[in-house]
């Protein structure tokens, strides 16, 4: 097994979560490579897990806390790390210790860079980003946000931890519409499936409905708003973990219509 950084030649897929085999995945249009290219010059850092047939399995993605969804200081932020796990497309690479290895290069890389921690978040159910997982590499919680959970692993007796952004949105309804706001900030595919299934959605309802979207690249935008991929049907927050399908978008939002 080898760590790599990110080259050009591994770009496309791993836009896509190296889930090139996905259709669904053509749905996220080309956000996370937007965002890409904004936060590669704010100091996103990815790297690539290669198995011993040359085989890129995994990827971590992290970056300077202070442009990332929490708030701290001198540490960086895993915003993602994946080790792909189905049969189709590249096949499974889970269990082999990849997942392990990525992330002791990001913290040894994070490190050199004068970071004084590390912060991941993760899920406490046992889904992806488990949170258990990272409690197992030496990780402790610091803050929660329901089942989303703040863990972090300082590198120095003078780290600060982190905690998360508080939310703090209250959504802006237009009198006589169903008002739609989706908070994109890009880095997530899944994220941007969501976006993209809600566009069609409220294109396909009609002059019923408003659809606003507030972008989250910058981090000015989710300290004010407390959100970094969200979605909101007037008042109501909508669970996106897994993604709803476009049916169950537009019928939340024809639900909501019917009220008027």
């Amino acid at each position: 097994m080898e760590i790599i950084d990110l080259e050009e030649k591994n770009k496309q897929s791993y836009f896509v979560c190296l889930e090139d085999w996905a259709e669904e995945m053509k749905e996220a249009e080309n956000h996370k490579e937007i965002w890409f290219n904004e936060m590669k010059n704010r100091g996103l850092r990815v790297k690539l897990g290669i198995d011993e047939k040359g085989e890129v399995g995994g990827m971590i993605e992290y970056m300077p806390i202070e442009h990332a969804y929490a708030e701290g200081l001198d540490l960086y932020f895993v915003n993602c790390i994946w080790v792909h796990g189905y049969e189709k497309g590249r096949g499974d690479f889970q269990k082999k210790g990849m997942g392990k290895a990525l992330l002791k290069a990001a913290e040894e890389d994070a490190k050199v860079l004068g970071a004084k921690g590390m912060a991941a978040w993760g899920i406490s159910q046992p889904f992806w980003m488990n949170a258990p997982w990272y409690e197992k590499q030496g990780y402790t919680r610091v803050d929660s946000d329901n089942d989303i959970v703040l863990l972090w692993k300082p590198f120095s007796e003078d780290a600060i931890p982190p905690k998360w952004i508080k939310k703090k949105y209250g959504p802006e309804l237009a009198p006589g519409k169903v008002t739609v706001t989706s908070f994109l900030n890009g880095q997530c595919p899944a994220g941007n499936i969501v976006h993209e299934r809600t566009k069609r959605a409220v294109e396909e309802i009609g002059d019923k409905v408003i659809l606003k979207t507030i972008e989250t690249r910058d981090k000015e935008v989710m300290l004010q708003y407390g959100e970094k991929d969200a979605l909101y049907i007037d008042n109501k927050k909508v669970n996106l973990g897994p993604p709803p399908s476009y049916e169950e978008i537009k019928g939340l939002i024809e639900e909501e219509v019917k009220k008027l």
